[in-house]
């Protein structure tokens, strides 16, 4: 591989993938939500399996994910269930998420699984614990406003409780992701250049090093950048609020009036733009809450440079989008929260390496989780599984033995298992 493969965004997230066992149809279906919405997923039927596991992220693909014929070699059948907004944060609001989780979970249930059990990997963690929470309340206790006050129908909603929970490498949530990796040295959100010296992380003044050298901040350094941030996400708040209601009272003029000028207003695209959301001082400097992470951000192993580039997280949104997904002030999907409603037997791995779920926030979502029968396990590999040192199996491959092990003590599993 060249040094400008090695280099460009995403490198190395691909891993070694196992062999998918024998006896696997693959079957392509595209469901209707409760709300009308169309989505799609992909059934990979084990023969002589009553057990499915529902693999979903709420704005990634995960139809090929690599952990799929590894939980098919644990004797399960997997269903990979996609979005009403893949690899786009424009309009992800997870309300919205839980009704295309939801069509999946009855899928499956009128299929005739006997046992349906969720995975979340990184912010699918959330969105499963998420869904959980929802999906075990009476109907009329279930959320019928969306953050920016849109009216959602999870109440008449079929939503299926599932029999259990596998959590890989689940971070905290796209709110408070966001939160520890938003650039509070921006002073003017129209400019992308804009910067306060005193509270740049990239600046050698404040204790930045070139890399691949490790960083190092003090704490009077790190106290004011972790409140500027909180700053920077009510100052974004507050805009989103104020745009969601000229959005709202317009809808319910129109409402009144019939007014086609109402109408277009309420329709009109309200777009946030969020620069530079790729600077968590933890990327640079691993004295902080240290585990095995390599230098580097998830995106890659410049994050002063990607921080100002295109990709990042949360980086255009709608006013509902925003307070919806990455407000830790606003999101309902913040994992700690939704914890306290799941309790169904869970599995939760985390990864050593993880640059988006470091050890102290591990310990807090997992003691979070309300059920008894829960079961945490650390392995070896970065938040894409990769392995920590080259030649090491992957971090999926090291997962995928505890998950096995869990599988086979709680749940009907096929003979496909033996074949590992």
């Amino acid at each position: 591989m060249s040094p400008l493969a090695v280099d460009r965004l995403g490198a190395g997230r691909d891993v070694q993938r196992a062999e998918t066992p024998p006896g696997v149809t693959v079957s392509t279906h595209q469901l209707t939500t409760f709300d009308g919405a169309k989505i799609e997923g992909v059934l990979y039927s084990l023969d002589g399996a009553a057990t499915a596991v529902t693999v979903m992220h709420p704005r990634q693909s995960v139809t090929h994910h690599p952990m799929i014929p590894l939980l098919l070699r644990s004797g399960v059948s997997v269903w990979t269930q996609g979005s009403r907004s893949p690899n786009n944060d424009l309009a992800l609001v997870h309300e919205q998420a839980l009704l295309d989780a939801a069509a999946g979970h009855v899928f499956l249930r009128d299929t005739g699984f006997d046992t349906v059990l969720t995975f979340g990997h990184s912010g699918g963690g959330t969105l499963s614990a998420f869904y959980i929470e929802q999906a075990s309340l009476e109907p009329g206790l279930r959320l019928d406003v969306t953050p920016a006050g849109r009216p959602i129908t999870l109440a008449g909603a079929r939503m299926p409780v599932p029999d259990g929970a596998i959590f890989l490498a689940p971070h905290p949530g796209q709110g408070q992701v966001l939160l520890h990796c938003i650039d509070p040295s921006v002073v003017d959100e129209s400019d992308p250049m804009s910067v306060d010296p005193a509270l740049d992380m990239y600046s050698p003044g404040n204790g930045f090093a070139e890399p691949p050298e490790p960083s190092r901040y003090s704490a009077d350094f790190l106290r004011a950048y972790r409140t500027a941030q909180r700053n920077r996400i009510a100052r974004i708040d507050a805009r989103a609020v104020e745009l969601a209601a000229e959005t709202s009272k317009a809808r319910a003029r129109f409402a009144r009036t019939g007014d086609p000028a109402d109408r277009r207003t309420g329709l009109a695209p309200r777009v946030i733009t969020t620069y530079r959301t790729d600077a968590d001082p933890c990327y640079v400097d691993l004295s902080i809450d240290p585990n095995d992470r390599p230098y580097g951000s998830l995106f890659g192993r410049r994050p002063d440079l990607i921080n100002y580039g295109l990709v990042g997280f949360g980086r255009l949104t709608t006013p509902d989008a925003w307070l919806s997904t990455w407000s830790a002030n606003h999101t309902n999907a913040d994992f700690v929260r939704c914890a306290a409603g799941v309790r169904l037997p869970a599995l939760y791995l985390e990864f050593s390496g993880d640059q988006a779920a470091l050890p102290s926030a591990s310990a807090r979502m997992f003691e979070a989780l309300a059920g008894e029968d829960k079961t945490r396990h650390v392995v070896r590999g970065q938040h894409f599984g990769q392995p920590i040192v080259e030649g090491e199996p992957t971090g999926y491959a090291a997962a995928a033995v505890h998950i096995d092990r869990w599988l086979n003590g709680r749940f009907a599993t096929a003979s496909p298992r033996r074949t590992r």
